[in-house]
């Protein structure tokens, strides 16, 4: 078959969906991907033939949206896919509709709904009716987590073509079970997220600020990058905390697994996910969680055995958390690394998803027959 996947960033897919891209590849199939052009668009070559589509991943210029929805088009009428694959929200709203329109069986992944959707109000209603429409036509709308696809269904949307999936899976043969590192010197907690405020940025570093202060032999460290619209007002304030040894940051590395290996706490204070790859690399890893109490979180570990979960937004609950975990004892949370592994290892592997796309591609190439 000719797939077409439609997505919004280059690392993302290779990240968590190469394993995806090299099945279709064994399996026959002839794989195109539309994505913005990026440095990291180079990691693709050799699983895929890459079509460059430039767009604005959060803006919402309605000219440039308009032209990505009428690339869309073009790319389909040119190229001719049996099944388009969608992710993310732009390539899910413009990618559907042209899919819709064009009659090419498509599936989409509902990878998080975003800011923009649960804050409700005009824009939130703009959107709801928009997926309505572009996703009628799908055949199948993957949710990665309950209250995500609960709350589509409540507006009316997918309801009789949804399917959730386990997000995008852990690779465990590239993730293994590691060493629970020695705490004689210090204990260390990582956050790996995008430097935005949904991602719970500020929770963090002022929970950093005042544990330290109470706990000298601890460490905080930081791995991820910038968005361009969030730089000017964070970068300040984590090279302050840098200066002051309360904060290491990494900036954005390929391999976050060699710091994960080192740190003995994984903190997640995101306001939404989808479905967080971060604590489920964390738990393959064997590493305990601190992770906000929300859906695409929750589902990760299980709370007092893997992790502990605290309310999001919070600086306050994080600092609880924070404190909760460093009074067990170094074993104590070496056993909850070695639990969070068992239930990534029962209900996160990344060929749940595979097969399921797979069974996708199979129903989809019969009827063509």
């Amino acid at each position: 078959m000719k797939i077409l996947i439609l997505t919004n960033y280059a690392n993302g897919l290779y990240l968590f969906r190469k394993e995806l891209l090299q099945t279709f590849s064994e399996d026959g199939h002839k794989v195109y991907v539309s994505l913005p052009p990026d440095e990291n668009a180079d990691k693709l070559k050799g699983l895929c033939r890459i079509i460059k589509t430039p767009f604005d991943r959060r803006g919402v210029n309605p000219v440039k949206d308009l032209g990505l929805f009428m690339a869309y088009l073009r790319m389909i009428r040119k190229r001719k896919p049996d099944v388009v694959l969608t992710y993310t929200i732009k390539p899910n709203l413009y990618g559907g509709l042209a899919c819709r329109i064009k009659k090419v069986p498509y599936l989409c992944n509902v990878t998080g709904l975003g800011t923009a959707i649960e804050s409700g109000g005009l824009l939130s209603k703009i959107l709801l009716r928009f997926y309505s429409v572009s996703m009628k036509g799908a055949r199948r709308v993957f949710f990665q987590n309950m209250r995500n696809r609960d709350f589509m269904n409540k507006n009316g949307i997918a309801l009789e073509n949804n399917a959730l999936l386990p997000g995008s899976g852990v690779n465990l043969t590239e993730h293994p079970l590691r060493e629970y590192p020695a705490e004689e010197k210090n204990v260390r907690f990582l956050a790996v997220i995008r430097i935005m405020k949904d991602k719970g940025i500020e929770e963090y570093l002022e929970a950093a600020r005042i544990v330290k202060k109470r706990h000298k032999n601890v460490k905080f460290h930081l791995v991820g990058e910038y968005e361009e619209e969030t730089r000017e007002l964070y970068e300040p304030q984590i090279e302050a905390l840098a200066e002051e040894k309360i904060i290491k940051y990494y900036g954005h590395i390929d391999n976050v697994e060699e710091v994960m290996a080192k740190s003995h706490i994984i903190v997640h204070p995101s306001y939404h996910e989808g479905l967080s790859n971060v604590l489920l690399e964390a738990a393959a890893c064997g590493r305990p969680v601190l992770a906000s109490d929300v859906s695409g979180c929750v589902e990760t570990f299980v709370d007092g055995e893997s992790g502990f979960a605290f309310e999001s937004k919070s600086t306050d609950a994080l600092v609880g958390a924070m404190e909760k975990m460093l009074a067990l004892s170094h074993e104590e949370r070496r056993q909850m690394g070695i639990a969070g592994r068992a239930w990534v290892e029962k209900n996160f592997d990344r060929n749940i998803i595979i097969k399921t796309y797979q069974n996708e591609l199979k129903e989809i190439k019969g009827e063509k027959r």
